[in-house]
């Protein structure tokens, strides 16, 4: 919070060499515009604080196996920017905007307190309990008989947090050990997708569009499949690789990364067949018209064929970030961005030169990256672990690509049987369609996995049968 705070009042203090150098420059022009941008900048500095403190909350959550209440945040942070649009921006104007992110960021904090006190109690409540069996042990009387209840109850409370800056911690230092190669990871990613967005600014009007939209799609199915899943795995990872069990680590990870394979195969494939009725669904309308649709979805395109890639990586890197070593990622991540850059000028160039719309090869470069990326950790984790049984993975891989082509062949049978009807039956219908191809598919080959979800609800069944 205190470093935070700090950043968050130097960029404040210099908010307008940061709008004219940075963030806007061609805002300069316009003094009423580049005041605005000042003004509103300095007021979502705010969120930026609120955001670290609820990250390192949901960081502690998630390490006590606790996902719902971290997993509802983002709908608290949209709530709260909808509530700038429909109640705040009416009196205040665009500066309501501005306000709703900070009551967003707020509400994402918030929304994970209870939850965290919650934790408190119970680790102070174990503490007591294991307390009073060492005393029950040496014959002492319990600490319930020793305190009153009331002071009891108060010590128990107050048992578990407190302030400190942690200097001579030694689980401090390596915090900040850790984080360091990751915080140079994250500046260079974001390096790059300012490289992209220049690039895209000097090719056709909607290009600086059509990436950032066509990546937010690739983005949300790869943060429904890949984040959730890695999310969930990294505390059994890391508690596996404490305890010295590097076998089940192994194991783990082999049966995640083939999870998220069953899962991103098919998802990547509906994206690539099914994007231009998914776009003009989500967003054709007013202004965004069939012309962005094409921009978008040529970009999506592109970008769809990198999702098996990213997410397989996500999983990756948050097994390297549970073994203590995010300089790894970090290092492979820098190449792979640097390689991306060079990827997408060429790809650019390629692309005009050929007739087709260079943005696109933004979104190659991008995936082709990351594509290596993955590749050179799986090499890196399985040196690491001594193996990361490739040979379930890669039958993993085979079987979903298998039934994923089942599926692809019916979606593409759908798009073309349905080419007169309305754009929602296409895209909701192709979505059905393919998912029922592609489970049929994997039960067809007998994938574990499938036949493991199927018992498990065969025996929930029973249950509330018998109930």
């Amino acid at each position: 919070v205190l470093v935070l705070s700090l950043l968050a009042t130097l960029a404040a203090f210099y908010a307008p060499q940061i709008v004219r150098h940075a963030l806007a420059p061609g805002f300069s022009a316009n003094p009423e515009q580049f005041t605005l941008t000042v003004s509103l900048l300095r007021i979502q500095l705010l969120s930026a604080i609120l955001f670290g403190l609820s990250g390192l909350i949901m960081g502690i959550l998630n390490s006590h196996q606790v996902f719902l209440i971290p997993a509802l945040t983002p709908s608290m942070y949209q709530f709260g920017m909808i509530f700038g649009v429909l109640v705040l921006t009416p009196k205040m104007g665009i500066y309501g905007l501005a306000w709703g992110v900070v009551i967003g960021a707020l509400l994402h904090l918030l929304l994970q307190v209870p939850a965290l006190l919650k934790l408190n109690r119970q680790d102070a409540n174990i503490a007591k309990k294991k307390q009073d069996k060492n005393a029950l042990l040496r014959g002492e009387p319990s600490s319930a008989r020793r305190l009153p209840k009331r002071d009891a109850m108060r010590k128990s409370l107050v048992q578990g947090y407190f302030l400190t800056l942690g200097i001579r911690d030694e689980n401090t230092h390596e915090v900040i050990r850790l984080m360091l190669p990751r915080l140079l990871g994250v500046a260079v990613v974001q390096l790059n997708f300012w490289v992209n967005t220049w690039l895209a600014s000097r090719m056709a009007a909607g290009s600086v569009v059509g990436i950032e939209y066509g990546f937010a799609l690739m983005l949300m199915a790869q943060i429904a499949i890949a984040q959730s899943i890695a999310t969930a795995a990294m505390p059994t990872f890391s508690a596996q690789y404490a305890l010295g069990k590097l076998d089940d680590v192994r194991h783990s990870l082999s049966a995640t990364i083939r999870g998220v394979l069953l899962l991103s195969i098919p998802a990547a494939v509906g994206l690539i067949i099914l994007r231009k009725p998914l776009v003009a669904l989500l967003y054709q309308r007013g202004e965004f018209d069939a012309r962005s649709t094409e921009l978008v979805a040529w970009a999506l395109l592109f970008y769809a064929v990198g999702l098996v890639g990213h997410s397989v990586m996500e999983i990756l890197a948050r097994a390297f970030y549970a073994l203590h070593d995010t300089k790894t990622p970090v290092l492979v991540g820098i190449g792979a961005m640097s390689l991306n850059i060079v990827f997408s000028i060429a790809f650019a160039a390629l692309f005009e030169q050929i007739g087709w719309m260079p943005h696109g090869g933004l979104a190659l470069a991008n995936s082709l990256a990351t594509a290596l990326e993955m590749v050179l950790l799986m090499i890196l984790m399985r040196k690491r672990l001594s193996g990361i049984n490739g040979k379930s993975i890669t039958r993993g891989f085979w079987q979903a690509s298998l039934a994923a082509l089942g599926m692809g062949i019916a979606l593409i049978w759908w798009m073309q049987a349905q080419i007169a009807s309305a754009t929602w039956v296409i895209a909701l219908g192709g979505m059905a369609i393919g998912g029922i191809v592609y489970l049929l598919g994997v039960w067809i080959l007998k994938v574990p996995e499938i036949r493991q979800v199927a018992s498990i609800i065969r025996k929930r069944l029973k249950r509330y049968q018998v109930s």
